[in-house]
């Protein structure tokens, strides 16, 4: 009995070694450094200025058509809301009771709209839209808010020059841990 326990006394010891030097290699003994391509397939973020926008362009009527086929379904036939949100209207309701948060309404920079439907949209199938459809249909949806003319084309340089209507009604944030310029001293 004393020689199995012996045995057994070595085992786990033997494995605990195997396991230090396991962890000694990093720190869960599993997964890997992503490589650079990997990386650049998910950096695609758009900041509010418009940088970062890939090149390419759609017009409003291709926009149309690309919503019907891939957004009316969840968001009404002209925006109005139906399973997913309301994208369009609301406009003056914001200081109301009931406020209506849209694209034409509530969001200050019309890139992080293009950044949106790249990433998310549509929901069963996100990031499967070309960049010249997302710019289509970015362009329709800034359309049907009479933000964009119905013969306008939508590139990096004319969607970056929109001026959303709610833009200087957002505030920066004061909190010091977000390193807000307007808080960087006295605060």
């Amino acid at each position: 009995m004393r020689t199995r326990e012996l045995y057994i006394a070595a085992f786990a010891l033997l494995a605990l070694m195997g396991a230090s030097h396991a962890q000694a290699q990093s720190p869960y003994g599993i997964g890997r450094s992503a490589t650079p391509a990997e990386i650049a397939g998910w950096n695609i973020d758009i900041d509010r200025d418009g940088n970062n926008l890939p090149p390419g362009s759609g017009s409003v009527s291709h926009g149309r058509e690309v919503f019907d086929q891939q957004c009316a379904a969840c968001h009404g036939a002209k925006g109005e809301g139906g399973i997913g949100d309301q994208l369009v209207g609301g406009q003056g309701t914001l200081a109301t009771p009931k406020p209506v948060r849209t694209v034409g309404s509530y969001w200050p920079y019309a890139p992080t709209l293009f950044d949106y439907i790249r990433r998310a949209m549509p929901q069963n199938a996100p990031q499967s839209l070309s960049n010249d459809d997302v710019y289509a249909v970015s362009g329709y949806i800034l359309n049907l808010n009479r933000l964009l003319p119905a013969d306008a084309t939508l590139d990096a340089r004319t969607l970056s020059a929109i001026k959303m209507p709610n833009r200087n009604m957002f505030v920066s944030d004061p909190r010091p841990d977000v390193k807000n310029p307007a808080c960087m001293t006295g605060c």
